[in-house]
């Protein structure tokens, strides 16, 4: 289910570390409440929600409209929360550290918080990896992914926030994921995809898509038969994509030299991990996407053969408010407010460690806060 968009441009610099010291302060008490309050599924709702991460991070202060929102409410995240105390634990982040994630999930999980069974672990670190890849490959939308955040309970479930970035225009685009009994990691995947454009990239293949379904089904058929029948189709110049010149006025066209039809380059490599995928006979589509080197170019070949020669047709609320309850960093819509932020931390603090006083006195206590903000 895809739940809509938001503005991310892609901001340099990073929280000063007065601010992000408090972001840690506070994030943790508001993660402590909703464990305490609605239990730890109820968390990964709320961040696998592309509007509620948004308000949050708002909540926290830093940059409200900004790539740095991810990074950074992530980063604040994962020092914040205690494994041990919530349940709760957050793995990866910006750059190289994503490629930690799965030693993370391993290390925690095995830990005495977690006590993970290990086909419960395999199935976490199968499912970091499978939700990058995804986004990476199935979804061909011009952003490439520099952030990876895994959130996952004593449970075994799990959501994901991660985000790509387009060189060209610098803009980023969030992807969020959230597990459930029925997921399918290439047929809708998405609770939210989130972005400052709808389409402004034009064309993107999103081999995830319902109606990608016949073409998930051929590309996987033809890498079953023999792919060295593919490479007719293919030219090595994958920069000159037009088939031919169209003059509609006119109803007449002008044909190019060339004569291959696609302009997909898979290179050597390419077809060597084609030939593997052969010689292996994936049972599935999610089964031929997992395989080692099966990235981008090769699912988009394997698309645009289907399309060529089957037919098949691959797919091509305001959370800013928060903002105004501590400030901004860049002094939007106001500088932080030290003072109130600091005692922010100090009412939901007090509500969550005086839980013995009942509930309703801790809404009380956090109405209290509401009035005071």
């Amino acid at each position: 289910m895809k739940t809509g968009t938001v503005n991310l441009p892609l901001h340099g610099g990073r929280a000063p570390r007065w601010l992000f010291q408090r972001m840690v302060r506070l994030s943790r008490e508001i993660a402590r409440i909703i464990v305490y309050e609605y239990g730890t599924d109820e968390f990964l709702h709320r961040i696998a929600d592309p509007y509620w991460f948004q308000a949050f991070s708002c909540v926290l202060g830093f940059d409200w409209h900004s790539s740095g929102t991810t990074t950074t409410t992530c980063g604040a995240l994962k020092v914040a929360i205690d494994p041990e105390e919530m349940g709760i634990a957050v793995a990866g982040g910006k750059g190289r550290t994503s490629r930690k994630t799965p030693d993370e999930i391993r290390a925690i999980s095995e830990s005495d918080a977690f006590s993970l069974s290990g086909n419960t672990v395999d199935e976490l670190v199968y499912s970091s990896r499978m939700s990058a890849k995804v986004d990476n490959t199935c979804v061909q939308d011009g952003y490439q992914l520099y952030h990876h955040c895994f959130v996952f309970t004593k449970k075994g479930e799990w959501a994901v926030v991660q985000q790509g970035m387009n060189e060209q225009d610098r803009y980023a685009r969030r992807y969020h994921w959230l597990s459930s009994d029925a997921l399918r990691f290439v047929c809708e995947p998405h609770l939210g995809i989130c972005c400052d454009r709808v389409s402004a990239e034009g064309e993107v293949l999103d081999m995830t898509a319902e109606v990608s379904e016949e073409t998930r089904k051929t590309s996987l058929d033809l890498v079953k038969d023999d792919p060295d029948h593919l490479m007719r189709y293919f030219r090595s110049d994958a920069s000159q994509t037009t088939l031919f010149e169209f003059d509609a006025p006119n109803r007449s066209f002008s044909m190019p030299h060339h004569h291959p039809v696609l302009g997909c380059d898979i290179g050597k490599q390419g077809w060597k991990v084609l030939r593997n995928a052969y010689e292996l006979q994936p049972d599935s589509y999610e089964e031929l996407l997992s395989l080692v080197g099966m990235g981008p170019k090769k699912i988009r070949a394997l698309a645009l053969v289907s399309d060529l020669i089957y037919g098949t047709e691959p797919s091509w609320q305001d959370p800013a408010t928060y903002s105004f309850a501590h400030g901004g960093k860049d002094g939007y819509p106001y500088p932080v407010d030290r003072d109130t932020y600091d005692q922010t931390i100090e009412v939901l603090r007090d509500a969550i460690e005086g839980a013995e006083i009942g509930r309703e006195e801790r809404y009380r206590a956090i109405r209290r806060l509401g009035e005071f903000v």
